[in-house]
């Protein structure tokens, strides 16, 4: 995930969900509607949730040092816990606790239409906010499916967007329709089961987001070392490539040529007898193009220099990002 990417959807998270809280508070202390303070809770949560994936998006893109060699990747999903505990804690426990409450003691509500216009409104905030996060996953889910991409992202920033504010959008529809019953019978229960059912979706969607926090670390670490695996394999084969072509030809490919010399035949080359290799010539497990070039070291025991850059795409780095070497 890009970090812009990432960022922005989180941002316009977090400033519809601070702007959400603040009428769902407002609307609560005008009507009295439980669902409404469970409603305003779950966004003041949601709030400080973002406030931490944030932080720890910025914590993870800290460069590798002699405690972290492989960086500071995993940071993520330690505020991806904290969001889910949060989440969990903050928001449907006292969804849950406040519709108990109201089932004990019901009640009419107080200028009902206020807390229906401010869900009406929060609805489509929360639409917009949803919107960007799908649009900033798109490029990054390619042909998977929604669930796919939850499940199997490296950066757990935007499906942790996506699924607070499908959450969100859900409770916002619990409310609606537990006051709005509320408003046309009079019956207090109606806001009282609303309340319940937003306490309890938060709680589903803490499980998903502890399990995601859980298991997304050691998916990532296993990721990791089977890219590292597939870049080596492959430089392996365009190295044999290479020497199939110099067997054939007395010299490697010039680098102004590169390794297109193993699919297609170069100028000046009578004896080529490719393609040597069976496909196009691949790019790294990162989507970049290897780096080829004819060795100007006597010291380096090599003819020529094959290596993929890692995952930076740059020369050196360490962890993830170091050069793989044949």
């Amino acid at each position: 995930m890009s970090a812009s990417g990432g960022t922005k959807a989180i941002v316009a998270a977090l400033l519809a969900n601070l702007g959400i809280a603040a009428t769902k508070f407002v609307a609560w202390g005008f009507s009295g509607a439980s669902s409404m303070l469970a409603e305003a809770i779950h966004s003041l949560a949601d709030s400080i949730n973002q406030i931490l994936l944030l932080v720890g998006g910025r914590k993870a893109r800290k460069a590798a040092d002699v405690k972290h060699p492989f960086g500071y990747g995993r940071e993520r999903f330690v505020y991806a816990f904290v969001v889910s505990i949060i989440l969990f804690t903050v928001g449907g426990v006292f969804a849950l606790y406040e519709g108990y409450e109201k089932l004990l003691h019901p009640h009419e509500l107080e200028v009902w239409w206020l807390p229906m216009l401010v869900l009406s409104v929060a609805i489509v905030l929360e639409s917009f906010s949803l919107r960007t996060a799908l649009r900033e996953s798109r490029p990054l889910k390619g042909k998977a499916s929604w669930v796919s991409f939850v499940r199997h992202a490296k950066a757990p920033e935007l499906p942790v967007v996506i699924l607070e504010d499908t959450a969100a959008l859900l409770g916002l529809v619990f409310a609606f329709f537990g006051v709005g019953l509320t408003a046309l019978t009079g019956n207090g229960i109606f806001d009282a089961i609303g309340t319940l059912l937003i306490g309890a979706l938060l709680v589903v969607v803490a499980i998903i987001g502890l399990l995601a926090a859980y298991v997304g670390p050691r998916y990532v670490a296993q990721l990791n070392k089977s890219e590292v695996t597939a870049a080596r394999t492959q430089i392996e084969a365009l190295a044999r490539a290479l020497e199939s072509y110099r067997l054939d030809n007395g010299n490697y490919p010039p680098a102004e040529v590169g390794l297109a010399a193993l699919r297609t035949r170069p100028n000046n080359q009578p004896r080529w007898n490719g393609p040597y290799l069976q496909k196009d010539v691949p790019v790294d497990p990162w989507g970049n193009p290897y780096f080829y070039r004819l060795s100007t070291s006597a010291n380096s025991g090599r003819d020529f220099e094959l290596l993929s850059f890692g995952r930076d795409g740059r020369a050196g780095g360490s962890g993830e990002n170091a050069d793989i070497r044949f």
